[in-house]
């Protein structure tokens, strides 16, 4: 942290060994990626991306629309769906659309893309929401945002920190949109903005980013996306959002180009044995509700391997397992070290 980093608010955030080792193994995929510039000319996996983007961040919101459906509601064909499904699909569009011209630094910029995105859908889109609000599990407050009437000084708060913190831009994109989530500015639609700025923040360190779908990652893995976002909540600080996001953030850039991710385990050191052990132990502390497959997708080995390292640890009595296969969750014991 620099001098002038201690003049501005920082929000709350532990850098640990996971999040190091993360940030150095994408850096190395997006060095492998940079230098390929056949993704930047191909225009119609650009399109392509950018509607699973579209489609999965909406999705994420009860959307129910499918990528073909929004594949067709931009090319200007009728479908048989929700019309406020459809105008979603048309409002988000346009706001990914204009990223290229948006500002990551600025407040206005952002109202103007919750405009883009809310317009026609609720009354105050582009404005900061005036009552409080929260987020709900049915009819059970899980997360009350910042009362409406800090929500500007806030928001102000967290640009400052954005635009002048010396942090690596892939850990201030995650800690960005945890603490957006966090404060949740706008009556509706903040999960959709947040997961737009957030792209945007990437975009304008690395352009091609523009067409990595990211939120298709955070939707195929949304139980653990809520997961993160909630015991970030109670912990406090971004800690844990930050690591789920950036193994997100890893996992896209491996499935964008398959030549980069084919070799990652001997190229960024992810696959040795014991190594890999102690990536399952980090993610399974980060989110213990993780499954052998999700654990598989996000290191890049088959469910099988996780499956005989997770009943080896167990064991070995460094894991233990909570509740059903299906529904329960993992606890990694603390194993001391013999004297």
């Amino acid at each position: 942290m620099s001098n002038n980093e201690h003049n501005f608010y920082t929000p709350p955030f532990t850098m640990t060994e996971n999040i190091t080792n993360l940030v150095i193994e994408i850096g190395e995929l997006v060095g492998k990626i940079s230098s390929n510039e056949n993704h930047s000319a191909n225009l119609v996996l650009r399109r392509e991306n950018r509607i699973k983007t579209i489609q999965s961040s909406l999705a994420i919101e009860n959307n129910s629309l499918t990528v073909d459906q929004v594949t067709d509601v931009l090319n200007g064909k009728h479908i048989l769906a929700p019309p406020i499904d459809i105008h979603e699909a048309k409002n988000a569009y346009h706001a990914y659309e204009a990223l290229n011209s948006l500002d990551p630094f600025s407040i206005e910029d952002l109202l103007k893309a919750h405009r883009f995105m809310m317009s026609g859908l609720i009354k105050d889109a582009g404005m900061f929401r005036n009552k409080n609000a929260g987020v709900y599990s049915g009819t059970t407050l899980i997360h009350a945002g910042t009362p409406a009437h800090y929500v500007p000084d806030v928001m102000e708060q967290l640009f400052q920190w954005l635009k002048l913190s010396n942090a690596h831009p892939l850990i201030k994109s995650c800690v960005f949109h945890y603490e957006f989530e966090f404060i949740h500015p706008f009556s509706d639609g903040n999960g959709r903005t947040g997961r737009l700025w957030h792209s945007l923040i990437l975009q304008k360190w690395k352009p091609f980013f523009a067409w990595i779908p990211i939120e298709t990652m955070i939707h195929e893995n949304q139980q653990e996306y809520y997961w993160a976002l909630n015991a970030s909540n109670t912990k406090g600080e971004s800690t844990i959002f930050v690591e789920f996001m950036l193994s997100m953030i890893r996992k896209s850039l491996q499935e964008y180009s398959p030549n980069v991710g084919t070799n990652v385990g001997t190229n960024v050191g992810i696959n040795p044995s014991g190594t890999l052990e102690k990536e399952v132990l980090s993610l399974l502390k980060t989110n213990p509700a993780h499954s052998a497959r999700s654990l598989g997708e996000q290191l890049d080995v088959s469910q099988r391997q996780i499956e005989r390292i997770l009943a080896r640890l167990k064991k070995e009595g460094i894991l233990k397992r909570i509740g059903s296969n299906k529904s329960g969750s993992w606890i990694v014991l603390e194993i001391k070290n013999k004297e």
